[in-house]
């Protein structure tokens, strides 16, 4: 439960239940491949809002509403989050990774990490050498992923050993934290932000007291920071008939970004729309619809060859599924400090839940000739 001061802070914002999930997701670590932690806090909600809920072989997960409505709908976002690896553990017990996703380097160090060991949590630290020991000729050099190394305080590599092993996933200890009254900073918005909006969705579906005509599933799928590979999986399972995924994009509203390179997306503006390849045109143009009837207010993005989501793997499955995408602005991604508005991150639960009453049924999303 929340305390009373942030309670009232959290009131003219967001739901407290639907907050209370979204800071537990934000918190349970999900690293990519090892999303299981996070997917069982998704399902344990879901099944609320649910006519039934599944998992696959690899642990994407699903929750349907109106089962055997037509047209099959799928809601995405992904489950994992960025990481690390134990990858060596040298002959003093100092811990060498291996990157798990797009991880920077540079502001890794000196952070506390958790590694995720098999007979629990085991805390350290990402050593940082002191400024007074590295004096050296010209501008220092960006450190790479094999230069850090993580003290557990072990003293050899046999205490190392008996705590770790090669190959368990580690993630930073940052967690969820109010910054201002709708602005919030966690370490892995990207993406639990996605599956915290389409389980939302589900339940707004379930409460609307409206009859819906399609079946919607939504889902958390798995391991999209290495190659977008559970959306492959359960899009081709699942062969919904439309795709909508939700995911963070790059809020540009900070200094030294460039806004004509990057676009204009500010926090506070709503969620954005992308516009191009693999966004269907005529989902797309329904989206915008919904949007403009139930006063959504909507940025907009356009995308060069690929848009970096799930959307790439999901729309060209089984030779097509009409898909878009929808995306939170999001300052300093991939990062321990990760920014985003709660007054945006509320209205795509409700963008999709409008989409998915617009439907009509049997309805099919084909670009006009």
């Amino acid at each position: 439960m929340l305390d009373a001061s942030l309670r009232v802070l959290y009131a003219a914002v967001m739901r407290e239940g639907s907050l209370n999930f979204l800071r537990t997701l934000v918190n349970t670590p999900s690293p990519v491949g090892y999303e299981t932690r996070g997917q069982r806090v998704w399902l344990d909600y879901a099944k609320n809002y649910a006519d039934e809920t599944f998992s696959d072989a690899y642990g994407n997960c699903v929750a349907v509403l109106n089962k055997g409505g037509t047209p099959r709908i799928m809601l995405a976002g992904h489950a994992d989050e960025i990481a690390m690896s134990v990858n060596y553990i040298d002959e003093k017990g100092f811990i060498y990774v291996r990157r798990m996703g797009g991880v920077d380097a540079a502001i890794t160090k000196a952070q506390r990490v958790t590694i995720h060991a098999r007979s629990g949590p085991v805390r350290g630290v990402v050593g940082n050498v002191a400024p007074h020991l590295t004096k050296q000729d010209g501008e220092p050099k960006p450190p790479k992923i094999h230069d850090l190394f993580i003290d557990i305080g072990a003293q050899s590599r046999e205490a190392a050993e008996k705590r770790v092993r090669i190959g368990d996933p580690l993630t930073l200890v940052d967690e969820f934290e109010l910054l201002t009254n709708d602005l919030a900073i966690a370490r892995a918005f990207d993406n639990r932000i996605g599956t915290w909006a389409v389980i939302e969705a589900l339940r707004l579906l379930k409460g609307s007291g409206r009859k819906l005509k399609a079946e919607v599933c939504a889902v958390s799928n798995v391991q999209e920071e290495v190659g977008l590979l559970g959306a492959r999986q359960i899009a081709y399972a699942l062969h919904p008939n439309v795709a909508i995924v939700v995911d963070v994009t790059h809020a540009t509203d900070y200094p030294t970004v460039n806004k004509a390179q990057h676009g204009d997306v500010k926090i506070g503006g709503g969620p954005t729309l992308t516009h191009g390849g693999c966004n269907h045109a005529e989902v797309v143009a329904r989206l915008e619809a919904v949007a403009a009837e139930a006063k959504i207010p909507l940025q907009h993005e356009a995308m060069s060859n690929t848009s970096g989501t799930d959307t790439d793997a999901i729309f060209w499955t089984r030779g097509g599924i009409p898909s878009a995408l929808i995306s939170l602005p999001n300052r300093y991604m991939h990062s321990p400090v990760e920014l985003v508005s709660l007054k945006d991150l509320e209205q795509i639960p409700r963008l999709l839940a409008a989409f998915a009453l617009s439907v009509k049924p049997g309805e099919q999303f084909k670009v006009k000739i």
